[in-house]
């Protein structure tokens, strides 16, 4: 690893409040005024009241800018948030890899960008064809028949894949007889929740010692009341999960179905192919494997591979290839198929699939390839290189995310918390704290694929100074942080506890947590 010279600087308090360039920013109400406004209106005309008592009692309190001053807000606004564009986002588990802006340029295309889902079939060929080629690759790089494009998200990629298998045990009038869902104690948050909202029992499997499935728990659970696993691959601590086959081929004798859950294909793309593993259902996060934007609450998009067991339970609507182009399958009468209804009103978000295959076509199988393989090799060389200062809780090597404990801060008086905060003041988000659940005070660190040797190194320095610190007693360097961000920290009890989720007055806000 290269040597890193540390860059320290004392911090210098100013008239105004703000920092070099970095400005410091108000609420929107305390620089607007009611008496003020960007446009220039013609007075409103004097018109009877016909509302009655439904009629505000007073102006809303609404302030007003200038536009540039409006302009400038949200501008400084925008300088505060951390994103992937502004340096390395080690968020495991969810990581936003980077965008490349090819990709932005192709989604904006007019012949993308501009069209409506009601269009007539015959003038949106050439989407059709996209996302016939998109759920081509899919299927191509998963080895499954069949994808459904129209869920929005990874987790309601997870729905459509459960509510596949719910299909599946009611067409073999078994619904009322497996209601149980095995999901292991790694798996993501979502999936017992997706289980439950469907009506299933959920029955947690523990990890043995080295972080995957117990094997014999798993099979001591099975039984003809199963109707699937929910398992993640690789799973939630960073691993592969070895003994997958021997898992889906007890299932399967068991009558069960196994979901996959696929947020962390990033891993393995290229290099395993889902389907040969025995998955009948995977969700694919596209944001975390095919580089298009996390949705952020939208838009997103999360395709779910079907097995043939599942295939002709795919949800409505779809794309068919026919003689004279392509069609959109919409109502189950023009289906051979059972599908088990509709889960959204259109065809899923074209923005993101257009993005997805323009990464795809750019890089390449070979390129696919090289991305599980990249991304893999960047956790490893954060876990090597910090094992000897920081504890893993499990041995390497890993998958694409380095997983650490709190072990190495024991008698230091600091948690994981603290340290994570310490590292907003170096200029870093911090990484998955406490998850998963079945490590102490876990900090889950994914670098993706696309950070440099020279950015790493920086990165794993800059947690050794930590490291170091912490175990020399500087506790106000991680008890206090962050001290240089815009914001100090919460007050956690009382932002939980009393929380102000709305703008108040200056006076009323006097005691806000900070």
């Amino acid at each position: 690893m290269n040597e890193i010279t540390p860059i320290k600087q004392d911090r210098k308090q100013t008239f105004t409040g703000h920092q070099a360039l970095i400005l410091e920013e108000k609420l929107i109400f305390e620089i607007g005024s009611a008496d003020k406004s960007g446009v220039d209106l013609e007075p409103v005309p004097e018109v009877s009241n016909r509302l009655g008592d439904c009629m505000a009692p007073a102006q809303p309190d609404l302030p007003g800018l200038s536009e540039p001053e409006a302009l400038r807000h949200f501008v400084r606004l925008s300088q505060k948030n951390y994103s992937i564009d502004a340096g390395l986002y080690p968020l495991g588990s969810c990581t936003m890899k980077h965008n490349p802006r090819l990709n932005e340029k192709m989604a904006r295309l007019p012949g993308f960008s501009d069209i409506h889902p009601l269009q007539p079939v015959s003038t949106v060929q050439g989407a059709l064809a996209l996302m016939d080629e998109l759920a081509h690759w899919l299927k191509t790089l998963t080895n499954m028949p069949a994808v459904a494009l129209s869920p929005k998200a990874g987790a309601h990629g997870e729905l459509c894949g459960m509510m596949a298998i719910r299909a599946a045990i009611e067409a073999r009038g078994e619904l009322e007889t497996r209601r149980r869902v095995l999901v292991p104690e790694s798996a993501h948050g979502t999936n017992p929740a997706t289980a439950a909202l469907l009506g299933f029992k959920v029955d947690e499997i523990p990890a043995n010692h080295d972080g995957r499935v117990d094997l014999v728990a798993f099979k001591d659970k099975l039984g003809d009341d199963v109707a699937a696993i929910m398992l993640t691959n690789p799973n939630t601590c960073g691993l592969f999960e070895r003994d997958i086959i021997e898992i889906a081929d007890a299932l399967h004798e068991a009558g069960g179905y196994f979901y996959c859950d696929g947020a962390n294909f990033n891993a393995i793309v290229g290099r395993v192919r889902p389907g040969d593993l025995g998955i009948d259902a995977m969700h694919i996060n596209l944001h975390k494997t095919f580089s298009t934007p996390h949705g952020g609450g939208g838009p997103g998009s999360g395709p779910t591979v079907l097995s043939d067991r599942l295939a002709a339970f795919a949800p409505l609507p779809y794309v068919v290839a026919g003689e004279h182009g392509f069609d959109l399958i919409e109502l189950e009468a023009q289906s051979a198929d059972q599908p088990f209804g509709r889960m959204v009103a259109f065809h899923g978000q074209m923005g993101m699939f257009v993005r997805a295959l323009s990464y795809m076509k750019s890089h390449g199988s070979d390129g696919l390839r090289q991305v599980a393989e990249d991304a893999v090799l960047n956790a490893n060389y954060i876990l090597a290189s910090l094992q000897d200062v920081m504890t893993a809780p499990f041995a390497g090597p890993c998958m694409h995310e380095a997983l650490f404990d709190d072990g190495f801060l024991k008698g230091t008086g600091l948690e994981t918390l603290d340290f994570a905060k310490a590292m907003i003041d170096e200029g870093y988000h911090p990484m998955t704290m406490y998850f998963p659940l079945v490590v102490h005070g876990a900090m889950l660190i994914e670098p993706t694929e696309t950070e440099s040797r020279d950015t790493l190194d920086l990165f794993i320095a800059t947690l050794q100074d930590l490291v170091r610190c912490a175990k020399a007693g500087e506790m106000e360097r991680f008890t206090n942080a962050p001290e240089l961000a815009p914001r100090r920290r919460l007050d956690e009890t009382r932002a939980a506890r009393q929380p102000i989720l709305r703008w108040q007055a200056a006076e009323a806000t006097a005691q806000a947590a900070e």
